[in-house]
């Protein structure tokens, strides 16, 4: 008989693999405090609103983010890929297109702003820092020029009510689609990033970049496809949010940006190569968008709200690191 007595975790791998659900903990914690201090934190129609108004677009455009952070890059010009295709989306319907010409158009706009992008990063070597700030200046004068110096495009009438109710308020297996279309990007992605070559390729390039060139990988191609595909991923957020809001709000996109970089890399405490992952980041997005919906309900103003949500990043970084710190 195997004596299993003598089979003990190390103390050191013990916090490691604590350091690893850090995140959640956190997470769970905030969550049963809010249901605490906010009695209509867990009501139904709270839960509803939370998923579908704060969740699923910011899910979306940082599981964008999650791919090029994956590839060892950065993209700035998220904002700008959800903006432009809520710009020529709406400004298409508005024109009298049909519904799929006005789909496809939004899209497109976001795919060429992640191609921009890859020119610019795997043609004129321009560092991905650079080359998406630069897109980031350059959209949001674009839109001020188009929008008249930043007005919102209205379509709230009767006539297009229809179009937009067939896309956020319809519903897809008894989903919301909204949320269906986050679920169906999810498991796209994650299967893409996760179990996939071109997935081991991506990491490849964000683990040891060196090592893929000599390794024969066809870096400006995969570089490439990694900022057109977390374009079009912002753009698909764009028709959401324009759908949503029935209208286009010139720069609007911007406020996607922090909270995606931050769900991503708070997505990366569960790993313990510290690598981004889908689930990490749809766990990071839970987090801010809890923390975010609690703070509201309590009667935080956005500016403390803010001053929190950076007090609980920081807080959840230092335990997660403190405790792997600690357990080598």
């Amino acid at each position: 008989m195997v004596d299993v007595t003598n089979f003990r975790v190390p103390p050191g791998e013990r916090l490691r693999n604590a350091a690893n659900y850090a995140v959640i903990v956190a997470l769970l914690m905030i969550v049963a405090a809010f249901a605490l201090a906010a009695p209509s934190f867990l009501t139904p129609a709270n839960l509803y609103n939370l998923v579908l108004n704060n969740v699923v677009l910011l899910a979306i455009v940082a599981i964008g983010m999650t791919l090029v952070v994956s590839s060892g890059g950065i993209d700035l010009s998220v904002g700008i890929s959800v903006d432009m295709a809520s710009m020529a989306f709406i400004m298409l319907l508005k024109g009298g297109a049909l519904l799929g010409v006005a789909l496809g158009a939004g899209i497109g706009v976001a795919l060429i702003v992640g191609l921009v992008n890859a020119i610019l990063i795997t043609r004129l070597k321009i560092s991905p820092f650079l080359a998406t700030l630069g897109i980031l200046f350059i959209g949001q004068s674009v839109q001020k020029i188009a929008s008249g110096g930043g007005k919102p495009i209205y379509l709230a009438n009767a006539q297009y009510a229809p179009t937009f109710d067939s896309i956020v308020k319809s519903s897809v297996l008894g989903i919301p689609t909204p949320m269906f279309v986050l679920l169906v990007l999810a498991v796209a992605v994650y299967v893409l990033l996760h179990r996939s070559v071109f997935g081991r390729y991506v990491q490849a390039l964000g683990a040891q970049p060196g090592v893929a060139w000599f390794s024969g990988i066809r870096v400006p191609f995969h570089t490439s496809i990694v900022y057109i595909l977390a374009a079009g991923l912002c753009g698909v957020a764009g028709i959401l949010l324009s759908s949503t809001v029935k209208s286009y709000v010139p720069l609007s996109g911007d406020g996607f940006l922090l909270d995606a970089i931050g769900a991503c890399f708070i997505g990366t405490t569960i790993s313990s190569e510290r690598r981004p992952s889908v689930l990490g980041t749809l766990i990071g997005v839970l987090l801010l968008a809890v923390t975010r919906n609690g703070l509201l309900l309590v009667g935080w103003n956005f500016y403390w709200q803010q001053v929190g949500i950076g007090v609980l990043v920081f807080s959840v970084l230092a335990l997660s690191f403190g405790l792997r710190g600690r357990g080598h």
